[in-house]
């Protein structure tokens, strides 16, 4: 009978862990403690996650730093435009030494799979920028949610658009 407890007990266990980190992570690419999943003691932060303002074009990781890259239909390649944005990351991580979360995220076309490898391609590559300009990549974890945290509820263009992203937010150790 103790034999079957502690079976149940460790059953019990497990179920509760898997369903906690299902809503966390959602990425079988590199998440987990090491970068950024649970049991690492480093999350995010309500500061530098918001809403998308009235034009879909992101918010904010500090007063005048975008906190957002957008991405192409099944893509991970920065445009200019996205360069200019992490150059501006760059800059703030620079004269504030804090940790920062990359989330990758995709549109919901595609499957899990695809998407959260999309995804952390997406992380991976607003990552590799801000290393390679100067940021220190201890100061930097990665993450992706693949299609499973949306910006922008709908499933027309405009939607998928504004939910393929990277979304850097300041993290807590």
């Amino acid at each position: 009978m103790r034999r079957f407890s502690t079976v149940l007990a460790a059953f019990a266990t497990a179920a509760l862990l898997a369903a906690c980190s299902s809503n966390d992570t959602g990425n079988s690419t590199g998440s987990g403690s090491a970068n950024g999943g649970p049991g690492s003691g480093f999350g995010t932060s309500p500061v530098g996650t918001s809403a998308l303002n009235a034009n879909g074009a992101g918010g904010l990781l500090a007063p005048g730093v975008p906190d957002r890259v957008f991405f192409d239909t099944n893509k991970s390649r920065l445009t200019q435009e996205d360069r200019s944005t992490l150059d501006a990351q760059a800059h703030w991580l620079e004269q504030n030494r804090v940790a920062v979360m990359v989330a990758g995220n995709t549109d919901e076309r595609g499957t899990e799979e695809y998407n959260l490898a999309l995804g952390q391609r997406r992380a991976n590559a607003a990552r590799d920028y801000l290393v390679s300009k100067g940021v220190p990549a201890s100061q930097i974890r990665t993450i992706s949610y693949g299609k499973d945290r949306p910006t922008a509820m709908g499933s027309t263009e405009a939607d998928w658009a504004k939910n393929r992203n990277a979304i850097t937010s300041v993290a807590t150790r």
